[in-house]
């Protein structure tokens, strides 16, 4: 599916805060409820892609965005609020994954496109669509920063 379509990330020790900054988001709280009600910005969308090493198309069929689709919200310039949360569900998982490798993109992009034991031997990239998966992605991150084998 689509674990093969992140190509390239540019190496990085940053924190999984300083994702967030560079898309000018906030990581929690209600700033960023206000985002994804408000719909996600397609620039903003963009630039998720772009520091997940993709481009926008990869990234809308990740998240089972349909091409008709994100054309529709290229020229209306935002998402609705569904589409939204799937986006911000998949730079959650990403910030996630670089923190749990203290700040290195090309190892998080790696673990995210491997088949991973604790997901049923699914890549986490292929599990960022549905809320139940990804929230599955997250807490194997969680349960990996602490030690805890999965």
């Amino acid at each position: 599916m689509a674990s093969a379509v992140i190509k390239r990330f540019t190496p990085s020790r940053r924190t999984d805060d300083s994702l967030w900054d560079e898309i000018g988001l906030p990581s929690r709280g209600e700033a960023l409820y206000r985002v994804v009600r408000d719909g996600l910005r397609y620039s903003t969308f963009c630039q998720i892609a772009e520091l997940a090493g993709t481009d926008s198309k990869l990234l809308a069929e990740i998240l089972d965005i349909s091409p008709t689709t994100a054309h529709r919200r290229a020229k209306a310039g935002r998402f609705s609020p569904h589409e939204s949360d799937r986006i911000i569900r998949f730079a959650q998982a990403l910030a996630a994954a670089v923190k749990l490798f203290e700040g290195d993109r090309v190892q998080a992009r790696s673990w995210m496109q491997a088949p991973v034991k604790g997901l049923g031997n699914k890549p986490p990239v292929d599990m960022l669509a549905t809320s139940v998966e990804a929230e599955a992605v997250l807490d194997l991150i969680g349960r990996l920063e602490h030690g805890i084998v999965a």
